[in-house]
Order: structure tokens, then sequence, then C-alpha cells
């Protein structure tokens, strides 16, 4: 297709310059445009494909970026960034250096509020909303937030918090909720339109507010009429729930619609006071094989759009995800306690298959990381034995119910920590750097870090077995190849292992570091321990290579502030032993998107990485040089 008029779109200034027909093109070529480029690139497709004409309708209408757009969540945003200056760059996305795959700040002005995890969009919005106020600007706040992340908790604590007076003012917000699990057949969708154009318009409102000051003299009649109302309005729209906030429903409306979404926007731009707006609209909309298949085609890597996504010719490594799902297959099989919980990732956990077995032993709770995890305690209380599948990324959102619910009291929960380490194109908000910092502090936990495939379907196993909480992280796709053993075995608890011996060094690598420090130990005639425990830390063994060795190293693809090589130094000083200790891991920064390989040897986490630390530290003959802990 050529994209003659979207070319000439550098901002949404040029957006507002066109008449209704110019925008309708537009929408087709962007959406062209955005299958094209992702096509190329990877990234997010089918929920791109559904925000065309949402986007061009909140760009034409609202003054941005002075007015501010909160997308929630904010993989929906690529329309967004096409016509917000950065459509020449579209052919970097989420590649090193490149552009990111969500909203940043600091990527752009029209970029107002970093949105990667869900839920987030009505709280920020709101604060941006009273800033205003605060401020005496005139300028207006408006959420995007897809229907997925309407299930998570912190959604509905904005919610009741933005609909009521803050200090006798009610901040002008919009909340756009953009429901895409299903589709407007024509006479609702006729129906819904005119609905929402007659009550967002100023006749609708004005009928209103005068019928409230007549009947308010007479209680009884006005009493009936709200209730008249709100049940008249009930039969055509979901939005009691939203009414009872405080906000004043809209909707539900075709979000594919440009002569729906227009009007409907510029009347409730010009409205006071908390507005919410339901748009419907179908991922993948448009592109045919996406609209049949928008799970498919969520976050797919390049293909060629004219055939689809296709087979690879050689199927690729067994991913540790997979891993995971087979596992819990074959650990239902055995025990019929397993329960498994996924916060909303049944296809990126690996639980499809589960699912289809097991489905009276599956549930998912929707973007609700917090409920997930306190659910799963309360499942075990009563005698289960619940696996929560969970990026560590989003572990991180239910830390207070780690902590309270579940290791106060001891509960025999498994976590899978999945997208442990770096994650690639997803990049900062996804990588999961911290786990081993924030659950080895904690009573009663453990954690274990496997090194490779069969590792950790053996770990997951030992740590089903426990009668505490335990957490098992493994990175994103695939490990070393190694097959895995039909047989599952428990590891010894606690207890480490040396998988190369050597002189002077000692590498003391946890998790899929082992393989790259294999390699490196070759040329440094290293010791190599897998420690596969993150806590409890093997101190014997870390005890006996330090008496061995002159300089231990410590290796993570983790944070370093509070990570396992803290604790070998932890385990250094309990002991009261002194020895060199040279720790690598991740550095004490966000880490940007890109490809993980590039990115692990940025981080000097490779072989060659860790070669070179190794001497740059020691030297080539360590035995002659006594460095200080650090």
């Amino acid at each position: 297709m050529n994209h003659a008029l979207l070319n000439t779109i550098d901002s949404p200034a040029d957006l507002r310059r066109l008449s209704r027909a110019e925008l309708k093109q537009v929408a087709d070529e962007l959406r062209d445009f955005v299958l094209q480029s992702v096509s190329k690139t990877g990234g997010h497709l089918s929920s791109n494909l559904g925000t065309v004409e949402l986007t061009i309708a909140l760009h034409r209408v609202f003054n941005t970026p002075h007015d501010r757009l909160v997308w929630d969540v904010g993989h929906q945003t690529y329309p967004h960034k096409v016509l917000t200056g950065r459509r020449e760059r579209m052919g970097t996305l989420r590649q090193l250096g490149g552009i990111s795959g969500f909203p940043r700040r600091d990527e752009s002005d029209y970029d107002t509020f970093g949105t990667a995890h869900s839920s987030t969009s009505i709280s920020a919005a709101l604060g941006m909303a009273l800033a205003a106020h605060q401020k005496g600007e005139k300028r207006h706040a408006v959420a995007i937030i897809g229907d997925g992340a309407m299930t998570a908790g912190m959604a509905f604590e904005a919610l009741n918090n933005a609909g009521m007076p803050h200090v006798g003012h009610v901040p002008n917000l919009l909340v756009i909720l953009n429901d895409n699990d299903m589709s407007i057949s024509p006479p609702v969708g006729a129906l819904n339109k005119y609905l929402a154009r007659l009550m967002s318009g100023k006749f609708y409102a004005a009928a209103r507010e005068g019928a409230k000051q007549v009947l308010k003299n007479a209680p009884p009649l006005f009493e009936l009429a709200r209730r008249f109302e709100e049940h008249a309005k009930g039969m055509v729209v979901p939005g009691t729930i939203f009414e009872e906030f405080g906000f004043n429903y809209v909707g539900p409306i075709d979000g594919h619609d440009l002569d729906a979404l227009i009007p409907t926007l510029e009347n409730l731009r010009d409205k006071p006071g908390a507005q919410f707006l339901h748009v419907v609209t179908k991922k993948g909309y448009g592109y045919k094989l996406a609209e049949a298949d928008p799970v498919k085609y969520h976050g797919p890597t390049p293909f060629d759009p004219a055939q689809g996504i296709q087979k690879p010719a050689t199927p690729p490594k067994t991913s540790f995800t997979q891993v995971f799902g087979q596992w819990l297959c074959d650990m239902a099989e055995k025990d019929g306690r397993l329960v498994g919980i996924t916060p909303a990732m049944r296809e990126g956990s690996g639980m499809v298959e589960f699912h289809k077995r097991f489905p009276e032993r599956y549930f998912d709770v929707g973007i609700a990381e917090q409920h997930a995890v306190t659910f799963a305690a309360g499942l075990a209380c009563e005698g289960l034995k619940p696996v929560v599948a969970i990026y560590s990324t989003f572990l991180q959102r239910a830390y207070d119910q780690l902590i309270h619910d579940v290791a106060l009291q001891n509960l025999p929960v498994v976590f899978a920590l999945d997208r442990a380490g770096l994650v690639g194109a997803d990049g900062a908000t996804h990588a999961g750097a911290y786990d081993i910092a924030y659950v080895r502090c904690i009573p009663n936990m453990g954690m274990l870090t496997p090194a490779d495939e069969d590792e950790c379907r053996q770990a997951l196993f030992t740590a089903f077995g426990r009668d505490h909480p335990v957490c098992v992280r493994y990175p994103r796709g695939s490990g070393a190849g190694t097959e895995q053993r039909a047989q599952m075995q428990a590891i010894p608890w606690g207890r480490g292992e040396v998988r190369r011996r050597g002189s002077r060094i000692a590498i003391l690598a946890f998790g899929t570091l082992l393989y790259p420090a294999l390699e490196a130990a070759e040329k440094l005639d290293a010791t190599v321990a897998n420690m596969r425990f993150a806590k409890p830390l093997d101190a014997a063994l870390v005890a006996e290579l330090a008496r061995s060795h002159e300089a231990l190293v410590t290796l993570e693809e983790g944070c370093l502030p509070g990570g396992a090589g803290s604790a070998v130094l932890e385990a250094l000083a309990e002991a009261g032993l002194t020895v060199p200790v040279l720790t690598l891991g991740l550095p004490d920064r966000f880490i940007e998107h890109g490809d993980p390989a590039k990115l692990l040897a940025l981080c000097g986490l490779d072989a060659a990485g860790i070669e070179q630390a190794v001497v740059k530290r020691f030297g080539a003959r360590p035995a002659l040089v006594r460095a200080v802990n650090h």
C-alpha cells in the first residue's frame, strides 16, 4: 500500500488539519504501515492493529502533548509512536539503540508516562489531572486502559480515588476502556454509537441536571427517576459500576469507527469532572490472519505478511518455558494436590497443555499478581500444592503478599519465575534482574538457580517436594540444550557441585551462566562450581573453595547489590575467611532492550567478558596479586 498521506504526518498537528475522509485514509495507511513494520522487526502486532482509529481520534481531538495521554498497557502504542514523529525510526523498534516497544518519557514528549506493566494508567493520569489543577494549568488527562488491565486491583483503587472530590475539586479525567475481548455486531454498534453521542452531548447533560433540580423537591419521585435512569442505561450499557465510582459512563461504542469516536471524544473533552468512555475494538483488526488468531500474532518474530507466521523449517531448541510446562503436566499426573496459577500469562508461561489436560486444576486470575499470590496461599492452607507460574518482573508487584501471606506463614507454594535475568527486546521493564536479591532476604524462602533444561526440571521437582515456599528462576528462551531425563530426582537441598577442577581461581556460577563460565575456565584453568542454590547457599562449598584457591569469582544474571555474590561475601565473613572476591553480574543500572546475547556481552557476562574481567582484576597469574574484598 502507498503511505502517501501518512508520510506527510510528522506530528499530531498535521493530523488535525485533515478532513474526516482523509483521516479514514490515514487509518488504512497506518494499519498497513504497522503491519509491514512489525513483520520486519517483530514486536506486538494484534493489540496495535486494534488501536489505530482510537489513536487517530485521540490525537485529533486532544491537544497533545499539552494534553496528557497515558497508555495502558504500553504495547498498544505503535500507532501512537508513528503519529508522533517516530515513523522513520520504527525500523529500529525493540533493537539495541532503537526505540522502545513501550512508551518512554525520555524518548518523546508525547510519551507522558512509562507503561510496560499494566493497570497503572488511571493512577498516573489522576496525578497529572490534579497536578494541573494545583498549578492552575488547563489541560486534559486521558488514561487509555485495556480490558485485561482492568482486572487488577490497582485500576479499581484509582477509579475509587478519582471519582471523589479532592479539596472540593473532582478532577477533569477521562478514562477510556479499550475493550478488545469482543466485537460489536452492526445493529448493536449503531445503537451504541447513537446512545454514546446522545449521553455525552450537552442536551442530555442539561436535561438530566434540569430534571434533577425539579425532582429534588419531590424526593420519592427523584429516587424513582434515578433508579429508572440506572436501569434504563443498564439495559444497553454495562456502566452502572463506573457510575458508582463517580464517573459519567458513556458507551460502549465501536472503537474502529472514527465517525463515532471523534464527536464522542469532543463531547467528553468539554465536560468537567470524571468521564469514562467504553470503546470496543478487535485485536488484529484489518489483518485477517491476526483477527482469526490474535494470540498467535500477539508478539511475533519477523514474518511475511502475505504468508503469515509459518512453522520454522528446523524446530527450535526446547525453551525453559516448555520445560516448565512439561514438568507441570508430569507432576500433576503424579500428585493430585497440584494446582497451577497464572496471572493472565497462560501462553507466555507455558501452561496451555496443562490447562487442556487439567482444566479443573488450572486458575487464571487475570492481571492480578497480588491476588494470585494470596490465592495460592489460601489453597496451600487447605492442603493443596499451588504452583504459581509468574514472570520474575511481575512477582515484584506482589512482594508484600510474598512476604506476609506466604513466607510468614511458611506455606508450601512453588513460584516458577520465568524470564529471570535479561529478556532482550522488551527491555528494562520486563527484565528479571532483582529476584535473587528480593527473595534471598525473606525468611523461610528457598531459591534454586538451575543451569540448564534438565536441571530446571529437577529443580522444579525439588521445590515441589519441600514444605515451605520455594522459587525456581529460569531465563527466557533456551539454554545449553541438555536432554531432559524423564525420571525426576530431588537435588540435595542447599548443595552445589564442582563441575570443573582447576587451580588458583574458582568461579561460582548461579544459573545458566555456568556454561560461559566453563568456557572461560578452559582458558583460565579455573575451577567452576555450579552453585544451584541462591538460598540456602552452600556455605560449606564456598568455604572449601575459598581455602583451596587464591581468589573467588561469583557469576549471576541478576543485580549485584544483595544478589548471590553478596550471599557469598556474607558467608565468607561469617566463616572468618579472607580471600579476594570478584563479583560479576548485572551492573547497577537499567539495561536497555536489544538482542539478549549482545546485552550479556555488553555486561561482560559472556565467556570472553568473564575471562577478561578475571584477567583484569587478578592478572595472568592471580597468585601474585592480593586484591582486597569488595
